[in-house]
């Protein structure tokens, strides 16, 4: 038992985050989980669209608003203008403070993002090998719910490695021109 103690504090320690990480693979995992097991021994389509589709939908919210504020420091949000037009924004931490971010609670966040939709996609196959298009409805609104976290954290994380960048840029710049100051200062004496 002490062994198996020391192993759990192992992999707390090595998460940064482990409650927010918990919760980011527990609604993914609930939401397949269920409608595997459901579809295979349940035949009530309306229980299993009903409950798939709400854990994909807490699972989205969690991902959207929660988890991807702490596990990467990312935040995105769609919003529509006085035109009628569909405007995506962004927000993440700066450069400074992403780069401190927990290695192993970002891949966390990235490689289960992926995964999942990959297993909609497979659920999705399947449901089209056995033609059940009721089923591929559930795959597919789980799918669009994915996909959309996907698409939004992928955008941002292309703005954020901007600011990383622009922040590395920015500090290598000055560290740059205070070196050269300095050097010029005490190679002509002046303090």
């Amino acid at each position: 038992m002490g062994v198996l103690s020391a192993r759990i504090q192992v992999v707390t320690e090595n998460y940064a985050n482990p409650v927010t990480c918990l919760f980011h693979v527990l609604f993914k995992a609930g939401a397949l989980v269920f409608y595997i097991l459901f579809s295979l021994f349940v035949k009530s389509f309306v229980i299993i669209f009903v409950i798939t589709v709400f854990l994909a939908a807490l699972d989205f919210w969690v991902v959207k608003n929660v988890s991807g504020r702490i596990l990467v420091g990312m935040r995105w949000w769609n919003e529509i203008d006085d035109e009628g037009n569909s405007v995506w924004k962004f927000e993440c931490l700066d450069g400074e403070a992403l780069a401190r971010m927990n290695k192993k609670d970002s891949w966390l966040f990235w490689w289960t993002l992926y995964l999942t939709a990959a297993a909609w996609i497979i659920l999705g196959i399947f449901s089209l090998i056995r033609l059940e298009a009721d089923y591929l409805l559930v795959v597919g609104v789980c799918l669009t719910l994915s996909l959309a976290n996907i698409v939004g954290f992928t955008r941002c994380n292309k703005d954020a490695k901007k600011n990383i960048r622009g922040y590395f840029e920015g500090h290598a710049q000055n560290a740059i021109t205070s070196r050269i100051t300095s050097t010029l200062q005490s190679a002509f004496g002046v303090i």
